[in-house]
């Protein structure tokens, strides 16, 4: 492994119903979290919200619907080209609070591939132990 992280910033859309808002969405993998993208979305100098996603799911929705619930990716095409469509929610909460964003997918997938160099596809590893451990000690 030539490193342990891997970050990128990426231009998103949240629909709204008057159009598009413009929005700037930090993504984070680490490998002490292996199975996790951490997305933070930022206006301005002002975060959002912070989300945890399955990477696999994300690499998955770029193809095809994926997920229910709180969250659900699926491959959207806009006129500036392919687009993963994340949908957020809250549980128990029908159509209130929920979020619709659109991310560029070829910077997604240019990400992902950043996070496979960090660890491969299907090489995640979860030191159980080491969790327990950690949390015993508190």
């Amino acid at each position: 492994m030539s490193c342990v992280s891997a970050s990128v910033l990426i231009a998103v859309r949240l629909d709204a119903p008057w159009g598009g808002v413009p929005l700037l969405a930090r993504f984070s993998y680490d490998a002490e979290d292996p199975y996790a993208v951490q997305a933070a979305f930022f206006d301005g100098p002002t975060t959002l919200a912070c989300w945890h996603f399955d990477r696999q799911m994300l690499a998955e929705g770029l193809h095809h619907p994926v997920g229910e619930g709180d969250v659900a990716f699926s491959p959207h095409t806009a006129a500036d080209g392919d687009e993963l469509r994340v949908s957020l929610g809250r549980c128990g909460a029908e159509d209130q609070g929920n979020a619709v964003l659109f991310v560029d997918a070829r910077a997604l997938a240019g990400f992902l591939e950043q996070t496979y160099a960090v660890i491969g596809p299907g090489e995640e590893f979860l030191d159980l132990d080491k969790l327990l451990d950690e949390f015993l000690a508190r």
